[in-house]
């Protein structure tokens, strides 16, 4: 990790579900479907885990290839299409913080180059940000990438997407999962916890400064010369 202040930051890499955007996704529901699709191919129960739920699928679907191949793959594109049901369903429900496009529109006009990086799928987060184009220069949903956040390659790809540079860049995010993502990366963090992550456990996690949303954030870090 980058442990020292950039005498600016020139690129700033956001996740979207919880940071950018509202967007009501049950992971327990979302976890007990899943558990109750994969009893379709397995004949115990999959075990009560906390892991999140992409890398849940992997691992039930890796256990299964171990005996069936194929169908570990129909179990994973059951799931993924769970999965975006669900992800679609919320954001239909779901909208944009007040503050994201003022934020993002005041970061183009400091020339800091924006990226969004999310687990979810690309059609729930333009469901939600149509005129996303407008206010950032790159989106990295779950499909354009091999590996998903905390993998620091998604926050890389992100980067090199933008032309960032790791040593100047910040993640953004409301989960310990983001600022993980950007210790792994290089990357100095920020955490905000306007989705379902307290300050002290962003804190605990890691997270450089924390803040209650994305706009008092920015008040912080342009306080202290560093936008």
């Amino acid at each position: 990790m980058n442990d020292t202040f950039p005498p600016r930051i020139e690129s700033m890499v956001f996740d979207f579900d919880g940071t950018l955007a509202e967007l009501r996704l049950n992971f327990g529901e979302m976890k007990s479907r899943i558990g109750e699709l994969a009893r379709e191919y397995v004949r115990t129960a999959p075990p009560d885990t906390r892991i999140p739920v992409l890398e849940w699928i992997e691992t039930l679907a890796e256990d299964l290839a171990s005996r069936d191949r194929d169908s570990a793959d129909v179990l994973r594109r059951r799931c993924l299409a769970l999965i975006e049901e669900m992800e679609l369903e919320a954001a239909r429900g779901g909208c944009l913080f007040d503050f994201t496009r003022g934020v993002l529109g005041t970061l183009r006009m400091k020339r800091i180059r924006v990226a969004v990086i999310t687990r979810n799928c690309e059609k729930a987060v333009r469901m939600v940000f149509p005129d996303l184009e407008e206010h950032c220069s790159a989106l990295l949903a779950r499909e354009h990438v091999p590996r998903v956040k905390p993998d620091p390659d998604h926050l890389l790809r992100a980067l090199r997407r933008i032309g960032g540079a790791a040593g100047t860049a910040l993640m953004i995010g409301d989960h310990p999962l983001d600022i993980q993502t950007g210790h792994r990366a290089g990357v100095l963090t920020a955490g905000v916890s306007s989705g379902h992550t307290t300050r002290e456990e962003l804190m605990r996690s890691g997270a450089r400064w924390t803040a209650p949303d994305c706009r008092e954030l920015m008040a912080v870090l342009e306080g202290q010369g560093l936008i």
